[in-house]
């Protein structure tokens, strides 16, 4: 059987998987969702195996063995080495003729662009920027955690909650708002009792991601030491965007500049504000917005570009994903 369909998208994140078989015009021919995409955790082997159960269900369903082009945006590529072995790892398995690896950034900003050129910032469990430009030039950082210089995210806000809460209860910190309502969130008296419940884990440690909405509503009402942080937060989106654009000679022109991750999609008043005010200071020629298609959209338009598909095609793919 020869290849019925241009291009297998795929957008593996650490908690879900969607790939999608697309036709060489923009049509979806089939798609599939799986489980996360966790070689860190799981190892590169049984990461594989789960998304090679996603994709083989989207190519049965398809009608089709394989593709002409691989398009691969998957959280955990973040270094150059880690992409080429996942490229290998991805060409192994002959789904196409070529197979073109990225970190799963690049499909949110892909998505939330007309064509390849922008930059998208994403506030979500951790952060992560990157750029782009249509000639192939790209920005972008580690984004490995703190040793890559990085800061923010929900599990970072919440630790930083947490941090001030806990200084604030014994008297080492400043008075916040944060050291009764982030107790109060699990039902408990005080931050003793919240600091033994999370070390003994009583509260399993993943809940922890709950108490970024709280840090949002208490800077909402006011409080001093919650708004410091939002506003760090915010400092740290503007100063990742203001720079991936100066790296890609596109700071004096008018660039998207894509917001996605849980966080932003929440679109707090405060942090939307805060980040609003600082571009137009520091990058007045940016258009920020929230980005709200699908991922696997973005997977999908970076393979038809490198297809070299036309307009029609790309309209098309977005239709369906905007249907």
């Amino acid at each position: 059987m020869g290849l019925t369909a241009g291009v297998l998208a795929i957008d593996a994140g650490n908690s879900k998987t969607d790939v999608a078989v697309i036709g060489s015009d923009g049509t979806v021919l089939a798609t599939a969702r799986g489980e996360g995409f966790r070689p860190p955790a799981v190892g590169l082997d049984t990461a594989m195996s789960t998304l090679t159960g996603t994709v083989t269900r989207a190519l049965t369903a398809a009608g089709t063995p394989a593709v002409s082009h691989v398009s691969a945006c998957l959280a955990n590529a973040d270094l150059p080495v880690e992409e080429e072995q996942l490229t290998a790892a991805l060409a192994a398995c002959g789904w196409g003729s070529t197979v073109e690896v990225r970190n799963d950034t690049f499909a949110i900003l892909r998505a939330g662009v007309t064509e390849p050129r922008g930059v998208a910032v994403v506030c979500g469990a951790g952060i992560n920027c990157v750029g782009m430009r249509p000639d192939g030039r790209t920005a972008r950082f580690p984004a490995i955690g703190r040793i890559s210089g990085d800061w923010g995210g929900g599990w970072a806000l919440a630790e930083e909650a947490l941090w001030h809460a806990a200084r604030a209860s014994d008297g080492r910190g400043t008075p916040t708002a944060l050291a009764v309502a982030l107790p109060a969130h699990f039902g408990l008296s005080g931050m003793p009792e919240l600091i033994e419940a999370l070390h003994l884990e009583h509260v399993p440690p993943a809940r922890r991601h709950e108490l970024t909405p709280v840090l949002f509503a208490t800077a909402a009402e006011g409080d001093g030491v919650a708004r410091a942080i939002v506003a760090r937060q915010a400092e740290e989106i503007v100063t990742m965007a203001v720079v991936a654009l100066t790296r890609l000679s596109l700071l004096d022109e008018e660039t998207p500049v894509v917001l996605g991750g849980g966080v932003l999609a929440a679109r707090h008043p405060l942090l939307n504000d805060a980040i609003h005010g600082l571009l137009a200071e520091r990058a007045p020629k940016a258009v920020a917005r929230v980005v709200t298609e699908s991922p696997v959209l973005g997977a999908g338009l970076l393979g038809l570009d490198r297809l070299s598909a036309g307009a029609d095609a790309r309209a098309r793919l977005r239709a369906y994903y905007a249907g």
